[in-house]
């Protein structure tokens, strides 16, 4: 047996090592927006793949892989949440290899940028994590509403009023660029 084969085979009848290495990469970067720094994401990631290499055998197919994976990086998300409310933990950490993991992804990495990006994220962690979920696979994933109703396991207008109030939250929250744009627009 190769070390390819060690882990079993991954959808498609691929080799479980070459079924994580195809899906990774997006899978990595849906737990950073979701949790917002790279540690968080890292242990997001690796907790999906083994989900999904324990749960294989129950994956029916009626989604794709990609949706199944989501499905399972949304649920092991909200229940790290719920968990740590539980335990009374702060959302926010004042970690400096946060802002450098949070960045890390932009194209254009020059400080403005990533003083944006830092702002998006802090506004990202004061939403619910169903209406950050939500927002997160709406909006950086371009799911459907339908999509997203479908990897949340709610009905889409549980949706729509969660992409609502999160829209909402985000804009109070980034008001200060509203109000910067619209003054360089008048000039």
């Amino acid at each position: 047996m190769t070390d390819d084969t060690a882990g079993g085979e991954g959808a498609g009848g691929q080799s479980f090592r070459e079924f994580v290495e195809a899906n990774q990469r997006w899978v990595y970067y849906l737990a950073l927006d979701l949790h917002g720094n790279h540690h968080d994401a890292e242990d997001l990631s690796q907790e999906v793949f083994i989900r999904a290499h324990t749960g294989l055998e129950s994956f029916r197919g009626d989604a794709s892989v990609r949706t199944w994976l989501r499905r399972i990086a949304i649920n092991l998300f909200l229940n790290s949440r719920r968990k740590k409310a539980v335990r009374f933990m702060s959302f926010f950490e004042n970690d400096e290899d946060q802002d450098v993991a949070s960045v890390a992804h932009l194209p254009d990495s020059s400080a403005e940028a990533a003083e944006i990006r830092r702002n998006v994220d802090e506004a990202l962690k004061r939403l619910s994590p169903a209406e950050r979920s939500a927002f997160v696979l709406r909006h950086l994933q371009d799911l459907t509403v339908s999509e997203v109703a479908v990897t949340m396991e709610v009905a889409d207008g549980t949706v729509k009023s969660l992409l609502h109030r999160a829209t909402r939250k985000m804009q109070k929250a980034l008001a200060v660029y509203s109000t910067t744009a619209s003054r360089t627009t008048v000039n």
